[in-house]
């Protein structure tokens, strides 16, 4: 309490000018709208409210605070200068106290001597220093349209894998770890490896995919946990992911930026961590609302190195921005199209404003093709992003294979066999190749394809458990002497027919593995055709963050600089009353005479004290007898007693004036 009442002492000293920075400095205290000084300084010393003031504060303000915390209370400006090695009168010590007195975590008491407000703890070791601030970034005007063709393929690229992680997460399990612990590194390793990038990147996918609910997280079997049971979590896409997928490029895009600044995970470093674990912190969508901002400050120029910014923004606001986390987040606005080259493009622009930003993500990123150029090194290339069926038709017949400016497919016997074994024959594969293909179908893969066909099928499995079937004497023999084979077992049960100990599918993985492409049938012969169950959930909603205040809307400065003026005039002394001023006569005769009158109206009863004060004659009535008035003409001339004396045409009278029953003036 006695800090407390230390720090309101101090605000009844201020101006309004002054306290009005307190205000804006301290909007959280402000937006309580305080009636009082005394209720404003318990506002200021509430610990969460003292936190975020000091999470504000630059390094160099965090330097001296610290300090200071470290020599105690009632300590000298002058001993603090010595502290930290600089003149009382140097610029950057100077302005460090005025921060911190406008954020009402030390002020001035008696002769040059200072106090820290209550709660607060020294962070560290006493710097020997004060930190200086980054030079400015070296910036250059902006050139045309550069900024905005550099950030294109970036963001097509994003586009392209975040669609890629959906379709993997439909076409195979991803483990996550059960409470809380995300996707672990290996499993981000092996996804990276089946997308062809690197962890970082494909972390940043995953993040992105969550947030903007095309994947989620399966909720556990809870019978299972009750009962003891291991029920594994999968990351699956969701509900609204297909319809994601279906849509152009530009508005798949608009999806993801929208949710990149809300995201809570930090910003993926080249440091691995697991990815969707449980956040703990709204710190992460601070650092990239903070990278927007900072470059949204000088739109029309461009930063020539970008880790000037972050450097800067890092000695600005330190308690939210490291260098790490900062220049990974740069990073990923690069790979979302916001940032260009050092300075904001439009889409972050409109962002930024949220108004405009599916225009400015059709100006960005061109529309999907539907044509893929094949050629001759077995390999199908796509300019920018593919359409979802021609996507569809190439994973389906060869592997993806990502690079910067183009989607690249490779094809091998084994995707064609792929292909094949989900039905198609070699005519119909080959025409589906050649409507979406820019040029002729290239003659290295049409001989893959037809020879692939060939050797497709001479080998047949039965589950029976099962039996292998082939009508190549010489194949059968081959298969029923080959060494990797012999985990299956296998006996000869007749002519081109071989009994295995292990399940249809183990059988077709052991055959694929041995350099063999069979193929699956029923008991009657026919094939079948293998096809992946297409699950889909409904999105996670993100957590709240624990401990996360309701904020209301910040003061603007003519609301602050309003209550400001306010809370010092309620401190004012109430001027003492006026003096009351003394009634007239001609009042206090009517307040006399109608306080005696039992009959008369308002308006007469102020009549006859005219005529009593100003000396005028009336005529009145008088009651005389039940019944009965008697009219006279008087010149009220006194009165007292409750009788009113009067002249009149026979002299003078004496009349009671409860006994006056109507006045009227003569004329």
């Amino acid at each position: 309490m006695a800090r407390r009442s230390a720090l309101a002492t101090w605000l009844h000293q201020l101006d309004p000018a002054d306290l009005e920075k307190i205000l804006l400095r301290r909007a959280d205290a402000a937006e309580t709208q305080p009636h009082t000084l005394r209720r404003l300084a318990d506002e200021l010393s509430v610990v969460s409210s003292v936190r975020r003031a000091v999470d504000a504060l630059d390094q160099g303000c965090l330097d001296v605070l610290n300090t200071a915390l470290h020599l105690g209370e009632g300590m000298s400006v002058e001993v603090l200068a010595k502290a930290l090695r600089v003149a009382r009168q140097d610029r950057g010590f100077t302005r460090a106290l005025a921060r911190l007195r406008e954020s009402a975590l030390l002020w001035p008491i008696g002769e040059g001597c200072l106090r820290t407000i209550g709660g607060l703890r020294p962070i560290d070791a006493p710097p020997e220093r004060i930190t200086p601030a980054p030079p400015p970034a070296r910036r250059s005007d902006r050139v045309g349209t550069c900024v905005e063709d550099s950030a294109s393929a970036p963001a097509s690229s994003t586009v392209d894998g975040v669609t890629r992680l959906v379709e993997l997460c439909d076409a195979q399990a991803v483990a996550v770890r059960r409470y809380g612990g995300g996707i672990g590194i290996r499993e981000l390793r092996r996804m990276a490896s089946v997308l062809h990038a690197d962890e970082q990147r494909v972390r940043l996918w995953v993040e992105l995919a969550v947030h903007a609910e095309l994947l989620a997280v399966e909720e556990p079997d809870r019978r299972a946990l009750v009962n003891g049971g291991e029920t594994p979590q999968h990351l699956l896409p969701s509900t609204t992911s297909d319809d994601w997928r279906a849509a152009p490029p530009a508005r798949r895009l608009v999806d993801l930026v929208r949710a990149w600044p809300r995201m809570n995970w930090a910003p993926a470093t080249a440091k691995p961590r697991s990815a969707l674990a449980d956040q703990v912190s709204d710190l992460g969508a601070a650092i990239r609302a903070g990278v927007l901002t900072r470059f949204a400050e000088e739109p029309d120029t461009v930063v020539v190195n970008v880790g000037d910014v972050v450097a800067e923004l890092s000695w600005r606001v330190p308690a939210v921005h490291n260098t790490a986390c900062t220049a990974a987040a740069v990073a990923e606005a690069e790979a979302l199209g916001l940032v260009s080259l050092g300075c904001l493009t439009e889409l972050g622009r409109a962002l930024l404003v949220d108004e405009g930003v599916e225009e400015a993500a059709d100006r960005l990123i061109p529309p999907a093709t539907g044509v893929a150029r094949f050629q001759a090194d077995l390999t199908a290339v796509v300019s920018g992003l593919p359409t979802a069926p021609l996507s569809a038709l190439l994973d389906s017949v060869a592997e993806s294979d990502e690079r910067d400016t183009a989607s690249v497919w490779r094809f091998s016997a084994e995707s064609v066999r792929r292909a094949l074994d989900g039905g198609r024959d070699a005519d119909r594969l080959l025409a589906e190749l050649a409507a979406v293909a820019e040029n002729e179908l290239p003659q290295p893969l049409t001989h893959l394809v037809r020879d692939v066909e060939r050797r497709h099928g001479q080998v047949t499995v039965t589950p029976v458990a099962c039996c292998v079937r082939t009508a190549d004497p010489g194949l059968f023999d081959e298969i029923a002497q080959h060494r990797s084979l012999r985990c299956l077992e296998l006996v000869v049960l007749g002519p081109g027919v071989l009994a295995s100990s292990k399940s249809a599918e183990e059988t077709l993985d052991a055959l694929r593995a041995a350099g063999y492409a069979p193929t699956s049938s029923d008991p009657a012969g026919a094939p079948i055709i293998g096809r992946v169950e297409r699950r889909r959930i409904v999105p996670n909603r993100p957590k709240p963050v624990a401990g996360r205040p309701h904020r209301r809307t910040p003061l603007t400065r003519t609301e602050a600089s309003r209550l400001a003026a306010d809370l010092i005039q309620r401190e004012q002394p109430e001027p003492p009353p006026p003096p009351k001023q003394a009634e007239s006569r001609r009042i206090s005769t009517a307040r006399t005479l109608r306080d005696q009158s039992l009959f008369l109206p308002d308006a007469e009863v102020v009549l006859l004290a005219e005529a009593l004060v100003a000396g005028t004659s009336v005529e009145i009535q008088v009651a005389s007898g039940p019944r009965r008035t008697v009219g006279h003409v008087i010149t009220p001339v006194g009165h007292a007693s409750g009788n009113l004396t009067a002249t009149t045409d026979g002299g003078p009278r004496e009349f009671p004036v409860s006994h006056i029953r109507s006045v009227r003036a003569l004329g």
